[in-house]
């Protein structure tokens, strides 16, 4: 009898983000789950790793459905542990989120939800990070439901090219139903940050990071392009960070 697939499920927003909670009961229609998430928001780590200090992982859902571990690292560190220390075996598919908001463009780069499906990518694994694009703890997610699953099936299904994971990201629920899927590039974008300065009681200087997002490319094929029409958008993203395009002009250059 063959096995079921082994279906990891993790977030950046926590063990108990409502977003993890829907998207591990969509998993259970396809496999075996384990969820392996962090103690606590872990939002805009990016792709860091624990090195400077012990991890914890303590088993929090032993009855159900799935079993259920929380851990007191980053996306990246779950991620390892489930592989080499908590799954029984190498999954067949990792799933990241739901995020509570959007990991369109360049959110990408700070993502920890991202930065799980990423570090599946590099250990060959097929990976998927989905975003809904709203922070509300309260957000509805039955809209993204149906995307979930046409995505889960097909990768299961094809797998994905070696070094290779999906960003998706859902618009805000309100604008369901959804004009349908779209597969695009990430929109080229940036954060104009503003650093705020402050004192504390001793007089002393402290800063808050906040910006505005500005979107730099109005491209009709980008993620940001997609959202704006009410499309659920799909980013396939390699691990590759070469930046292929400009190989032959660096090669022009004299070194010596």
């Amino acid at each position: 009898m063959k096995e079921q697939p082994l279906i990891l499920v993790t977030n950046d927003d926590s063990n108990v983000a409502p977003g993890i909670q829907f998207l591990a009961n969509i998993a259970l229609e396809f496999g075996e789950v384990w969820v392996v998430a962090p103690d606590g928001p872990q939002s805009g780590k990016g792709h860091a790793i624990t090195l400077d200090e012990s991890l914890r992982c303590r088993e929090v859902k032993e009855a159900g459905p799935h079993r259920e571990f929380k851990v007191s690292g980053t996306p990246a560190d779950c991620v390892k542990l489930a592989i080499n220390k908590v799954l029984p075996r190498r999954p067949d598919l990792i799933i990241s989120g739901i995020n509570h908001g959007s990991n369109a463009s360049v959110n990408t780069i700070y993502s920890g939800t991202m930065s799980a499906a990423v570090e599946g990518a590099l250990e060959r694994i097929p990976s998927i990070g989905f975003s809904l694009c709203e922070f509300s703890w309260e957000a509805d997610f039955e809209p993204t439901g149906a995307y979930v699953r046409k995505l889960i099936a097909q990768v299961l299904q094809r797998g994905l090219p070696s070094g290779t994971c999906l960003n998706v990201n859902f618009p805000e629920s309100h604008l369901a139903p959804y004009a349908g899927m779209r597969v695009c590039r990430m929109a080229i974008g940036n954060w104009e940050e503003e650093v705020i300065t402050r004192e504390d009681p001793f007089g002393r200087p402290y800063y808050w990071i906040t910006g505005k997002f500005e979107n730099y490319d109005h491209g009709e094929d980008t993620d940001l392009k997609a959202l704006e029409q009410g499309y659920v958008s799909v980013v396939p993203i390699t691990i590759d960070l070469t930046a292929h395009h400009a190989v032959a002009t660096l090669n022009q250059w004299s070194f010596e």
